[in-house]
């Protein structure tokens, strides 16, 4: 096997490699876009209840962090 052999079939397998990869980030991205229709139908998305769980959660941690901060320098 000569290195200009070598050298074509190694091109073909970076090219079928490439092409690969780029055919799995296509079903990837039309995989996505028909799961934000289906989010979108269902009404999955609703901010308000998302946001209003996350500020009470963080309230919550910001206290304990705030603690614990509280507690480290009372140790030093």
């Amino acid at each position: 096997m000569t290195i200009l052999d070598m050298l074509g079939q190694s091109g073909i397998l970076t090219v079928l490699g490439m092409g690969v990869v780029f055919a799995f980030i296509i079903i990837l991205v039309f995989a996505m876009s028909l799961l934000k229709v289906v989010v979108k139908s269902l009404k999955l998305d609703q901010k308000e209840v998302a946001a209003s769980a996350a500020q009470s959660v963080s309230a919550g941690q910001d206290t304990a962090v705030i603690a614990a901060i509280a507690a480290a320098v009372r140790e030093k």
